[in-house]
């Protein structure tokens, strides 16, 4: 299994929880961790910045298009941020997110 991890910046804690539950409940991810950041950005000609929560989802690189359309759809920002970055893992960590990822016969 080909491994990456997803970088969604949001405005808030609480949005970053959302996105994450959503994903989690999709079994699109495994787990993921949230932060918080300072953020500095160019935006519609100015430089700002701002407080956010980065979240760092793990997933199968497969699920990627999908875990980008469900963040984007409930995603709060005009222009959301998600990142895919390749990632690798130890073979027990790669198989737990592979495991995790997998829905369940019964919901087939």
């Amino acid at each position: 299994m080909t491994m990456i991890l997803v970088y969604i910046t949001t405005p808030n804690k609480k949005e970053a929880g959302k996105i994450i539950r959503h994903l989690l409940e999709k079994r699109l991810i495994a787990c993921a961790n949230i932060f918080p950041v300072k953020s500095l950005y160019r935006w519609k000609g100015k430089i700002a910045k701002g407080n956010e929560f980065v979240a760092i989802a793990k997933a199968p690189a497969k699920n990627y298009a999908a875990i980008k359309k469900e963040t984007a759809k409930i995603h709060p920002y005009e222009i959301p941020c998600i990142i895919k970055i390749s990632a690798a893992a130890n073979p027990e960590f790669s198989r737990w997110i592979e495991e995790e990822t997998k829905i369940p016969r019964a919901a087939v």
